[in-house]
């Protein structure tokens, strides 16, 4: 970035989020599909594993977080069988991820409130459109905005947006968040910067 970038960066960052202009989002989305083309991801239509996988992604990296959801789903058949067992065994599986302690007991929570329903499937999330879909998700415990978001948008390619701390800090340098914006402002500002469709563009 040069020096002339940053400073049009935090000119742009202290507009309004309104003001942003489309035409620089437009100029962003095509350099970086120049740089890197345009990511295609079907949805997979599994949101509850895309669930249970973003929290164990919590404070750890890609490879331990594949780790302890593999050992997960190999030492347990279905996630019933993950919210009915002893949290210890989920504890040594998720082990690798790190923070088990702490996850393990969140898993459990999620799918034992996610059964409140009924049933433990999130199948129906599609239906009830993306507004209530999140509001429901984060309900559960332990459920913020990028949690929801990634169920959201890599299980039902619903138009959602996970925004983490990489996000945040090149949407500000890009000048597209106002500087010192909480989480929820910072996904409700890229919800209204990203057409329907391109959510895995910026």
């Amino acid at each position: 970035m040069t020096a002339e970038d940053d400073v049009v960066g935090r000119i742009l960052a202290a507009l309004p989020p309104a003001r942003v202009p489309a035409a620089r989002v437009r100029r962003i989305r095509a350099r970086l599909a120049e740089l890197y083309g345009v990511p295609r991801m079907p949805p997979h239509g599994h949101p509850i594993a895309e669930l249970i996988c973003t929290v164990l992604s919590q404070s750890t990296n890609d490879r331990n977080r594949d780790v302890a959801y593999l050992r997960l789903r190999e030492r347990f058949e279905t996630w019933e069988a993950v919210r009915d067992a002893p949290v210890e065994e989920v504890e040594e599986a998720i082990r690798p991820g790190g923070i088990s302690k702490v996850k393990s007991v969140r898993i459990q929570a999620i799918l034992e409130a996610i059964s409140e329903r009924g049933e433990l499937s999130l199948d129906w999330l599609p239906g009830a459109g993306v507004d209530e879909a999140r509001d429901y998700l984060c309900s559960l415990p332990g459920v913020g905005r990028k949690t929801a978001a990634c169920v959201l948008l890599f299980a039902f390619g619903m138009h959602d947006i996970p925004v983490d701390t990489h996000v945040s800090r090149v949407g500000w340098r890009l000048g597209l968040f106002r500087e010192g914006a909480g989480f929820d402002e910072l996904h409700d500002a890229m919800l209204r910067l990203t057409p329907p469709g391109a959510e895995l563009e910026l």
